[in-house]
């Protein structure tokens, strides 16, 4: 190879990274002017001694109940590393969570601890995520639209077995959370709730609801129904 292709080639090789490099910059320009959300996850941004911290926030205050790997206890507390959860949940969501607890359950407030204390256990919980958190694209669903009659149809038959006749779960003896109560769905979103029925929680008695393959094949009309009758119930 002569002395001008040499050139040639390397002008070449510079061109192509310095295209690539306008490519990534365009990109990043369209995300952030469309307005779809480019954010990290609180334990991406959080230092190594805030996620020393939230372990051991989470050992002292959290593990009696959702236990030392934070898969939880059916019956007792849910479990907080679960995928399909830690991708739905904004951290605004968990911390909130945290600092009011659930008002009629066993999960107490935690606001004495303070809100950094309580970032810092959301940022440890999320070093067990093993997909990308969709929490804004998911709250940012249109809000349910059904008829609650329906909806307490499906309930009753589905989802009261776990949940209670009343969503009052773990008090009616059952294996799930209660999701009747405003202390839970004063803070989640008709997305949060539609993309949980759908898709359940791996790993976890609570089974999927759509698709060919679940427990029971809701359509998106059904399970927006079951919302809507849930909402009645605060």
């Amino acid at each position: 190879m002569g002395y001008q292709e040499m050139i040639n080639d390397e002008m070449e090789s510079v061109m192509i990274g310095h295209n690539r490099k306008i490519t990534v910059l365009i990109g990043l320009f369209w995300l952030i002017s469309s307005g779809v959300p480019v954010s990290q996850s609180a334990a991406e941004t959080a230092s190594k001694s805030a996620l020393k911290n939230g372990k051991a926030q989470f050992t002292e205050n959290c593990e009696v109940c959702h236990q030392a790997d934070a898969i939880g206890e059916p019956g007792v507390a849910p479990s907080l590393t679960n995928p399909e959860l830690l991708s739905a949940a904004s951290d605004k969501f968990l911390m909130a969570t945290i600092r009011d607890g659930r008002e009629d359950t066993s999960m107490a407030p935690f606001a004495h601890l303070g809100r950094q204390n309580v970032k810092d256990i959301v940022a440890y919980l999320r070093t067990h995520e093993k997909v990308p958190n969709r929490a804004a694209e998911i709250d940012a669903q249109p809000k349910a639209q059904g008829d609650p009659r329906l909806g307490k149809l499906w309930y009753d038959q589905i989802c009261s077995t776990c949940h209670g006749l009343s969503g009052n779960g773990y008090d009616a003896g059952g294996t799930g959370t209660a999701i009747g109560l405003p202390s839970f769905l004063n803070k989640a979103s008709d997305g949060f709730i539609r993309e949980t029925i759908a898709h359940g929680r791996s790993n976890t008695r609570m089974l999927p609801f759509k698709g060919p393959k679940a427990l029971a094949a809701l359509t998106d009309r059904e399970i927006d129904d079951i919302i809507v009758y849930l909402r009645s119930l605060a």
